[in-house]
C-alpha cells in the first residue's frame, strides 16, 4: 500500500509511526507533506519517508492519504491535492463533515472521517470512523487496521462522531483534570508533590486497565472496593453531594453540542 500523509504534526507522526511499527507500511511506501517545510522534514528524518514538496505530489503518489491538517486549514489544502482520482482520503480533522469533503474533492476520492485522541501518541488511542457515500468494506477494514496500529478503533455512522468527540476525543483532558485534582489533594493531606502525582498517574492508569482485563461494569469494580462507611464510601459520598455523575454528563453534552456547531459553520 502506497500510503500518502498531509501534515506532519503530532498525530500525523503519531499514525505514521504506529502504521510502521504494525509493519502495515514500509518507509519507502510513505510519501508526507506539510505546509511548513520543517514539519516534513522532521518526520522524513525520523521516520525516513519520503517528503514531498506539494500536497498533490502526495496524492499522485498514493493509494490511500491520512489529512491530519487543522480545521482551519483544510480548505485550503483540498484545493490543492490535484487532479488525482479515486484515492481513499482519511481525515482526522475535527468537525469537518464528510459532505464537505467529498464536495470538496470534486465527488473524485472516496471518504472515511475519523476522530482519534492524543494518546494516539503512546499507542493508547481510542478511535472511530465513519464511512462517506462511496467508501467500501475494504476501505473500512483498512481504516481499522491503519487506526488499531496506535490503539483501539470501532466504526460508527457520522452522526455518532460528535458524541465521539465529547467521550473519546476530548475525553482525555476530563481524566487530565481529574489527575490534577487528585494530585492536589494528596498534597493538601501531606504529600510530596512527586508521590502525589506518581501516586495519582498510576491509580488512574491502573483503574482503566483493570476494567479492559477484567471486562467487568466499572460499576462492579466501584462496589468491590468500596465498603460501607469505609474511606471509599466516604469519598464516593462527598462526590454524590456534588452532583459529580450530572457535572460529568453536562460537560460530556456541553463538548458534544460545540462540535455540532463546529460543524454546521
Amino acid at each position: 500500500m502506497k500510503l500518502g500523509v498531509i501534515g506532519c504534526g503530532k498525530m500525523g507522526s503519531a499514525l505514521v509511526g504506529g502504521i510502521l511499527k504494525a509493519n502495515l507500511c514500509s518507509p519507502d511506501d510513505i510519501t508526507v507533506f506539510d505546509a511548513y517545510q520543517e514539519a516534513s522534514q522532521r518526520m522524513s528524518e525520523s521516520l525516513r519517508v519520503s517528503a514531498a514538496g506539494s500536497n498533490a505530489e502526495v496524492v499522485d503518489a498514493s493509494e490511500v492519504v491520512l489529512l491530519c491538517v487543522k480545521p482551519q486549514g483544510f480548505a485550503e489544502m483540498l484545493e490543492q491535492i490535484g487532479d488525482s482520482e479515486d484515492r481513499l482520503l482519511i481525515s482526522i480533522a475535527a468537525g469537518i463533515q464528510i459532505n464537505t469533503i467529498e464536495v470538496g474533492v470534486n465527488q473524485k476520492h472516496r471518504v472515511i472521517r475519523v476522530m482519534p485522541n492524543t494518546p494516539s501518541l503512546v499507542a493508547r488511542g481510542a478511535s472511530a470512523f465513519a464511512l462517506g457515500s462511496s467508501a467500501n468494506e475494504a476501505d473500512a477494514a483498512l481504516t481499522e487496521s491503519l487506526l488499531k496500529a496506535v490503539g483501539y478503533a470501532c466504526r460508527v455512522e457520522e452522526s455518532d462522531l460528535d458524541a465521539v468527540t465529547a467521550v473519546s476525543g476530548s475525553g482525555p483532558a476530563y481524566i487530565f483534570l481529574m489527575i490534577e485534582a487528585l494530585i492536589a489533594g494528596g498534597i493538601e493531606q501531606g504529600l510530596s508533590p512527586e508521590i502525589a502525582r506518581d501516586l495519582a498517574v498510576h491509580t488512574v492508569s491502573g483503574a482503566a486497565e483493570l476494567v479492559l482485563k477484567t471486562g467487568d461494569e466499572p460499576a462492579q469494580l466501584r462496589g468491590n472496593v468500596t465498603s460501607p462507611n469505609g474511606t471509599t464510601f466516604a469519598a464516593l459520598e462527598s462526590f454524590r453531594s456534588d452532583d459529580f455523575e450530572t457535572i460529568v454528563k453536562r460537560a460530556v453534552k456541553a463538548a458534544s453540542d460545540r462540535s455540532k456547531e463546529l460543524g454546521a459553520s
